[in-house]
């Protein structure tokens, strides 16, 4: 325990003294609901939604695309394999670099909410002992995703085209900035087996509704296959080594 909190302090000092993931992790998704809010938060029911849904972005974004792209970059430029060569167990350093994206992703959570409760009149959350179990079940989920995705993209220049192209057209198609009610027959059956439209649904449920997880069983059980496809994967083809050198 006390190697795992020695390397989950180094992780969040490094991710912290780091001014671009700083910024394009953490802060993006507050500053995108501070701009959607202004443009179609027209009244406290629809800021309230989009706390909601941004919630569930900050989640994917921060767990899935942060934790790939900083683990390609870090297998790219030798890191992870110069760690394989310390008395630092692997399973520890992963453990508590999903960890460290879990921190992040709950004080994001935390920025969007208060954001949108003191600028524009958004309600707290109904239910914020199963908004917290929801946002975990998530980024548990996309961190598997997370980790699929690192131990499958090659490059570190094409990593983060990758996950972005993953990550923002599901947001859209999911509702995460807004409502997505009308979508053509294809796109909503698309939008049906996408692992954020279930986060979404516990989100909602419990920051907009009150409703407690066990409501959503098909919910949690849906992304929690997801996830588990993720580390299967994770586990079968992450590697430690360059691939491009």
């Amino acid at each position: 325990m006390r190697l795992f909190l020695h390397e989950l302090r180094a992780q969040q000092l490094i991710f912290w003294r780091s001014r671009e993931s700083a910024f394009f992790v953490f802060l993006f998704p507050p500053l995108l609901f501070v701009l959607l809010a202004s443009a179609f938060g027209e009244d406290a029911e629809d800021a309230t939604y989009l706390v909601a849904g941004l919630i569930g972005y900050a989640v994917a974004n921060t767990a899935l695309a942060g934790l790939a792209i900083m683990l390609v970059v870090r297998r790219e430029f030798g890191i992870l394999k110069r760690l394989r060569s310390t008395p630092l167990p692997a399973g520890t350093y992963l453990a508590a670099t999903l960890v460290s994206n879990l921190i992040v992703v709950a004080l994001q959570s935390a920025a969007v909410v208060a954001l949108g409760v003191f600028l524009f009149d958004a309600d707290g959350p109904e239910d914020p002992a199963s908004l917290v179990l929801a946002l975990v079940l998530g980024a548990a989920a996309f961190a598997g995703l997370g980790l699929a995705a690192a131990a499958l993209i090659r490059s570190a220049e094409a990593v983060p085209a990758v996950v972005n192209v993953i990550v923002l057209p599901m947001s859209f198609l999911n509702g995460s900035f807004g409502r997505a009610d009308d979508l053509p027959r294809p796109l909503e059956l698309l939008a049906d087996v996408l692992p954020l439209e279930y986060l979404l649904e516990l989100a909602h449920g419990a920051y907009v509704n009150g409703e407690p997880v066990t409501e959503h069983l098909t919910a949690v059980a849906v992304l929690a296959a997801w996830g588990v496809g993720g580390y299967a994967v994770a586990r079968a083809r992450f590697g430690w080594e360059p691939r491009e050198r």
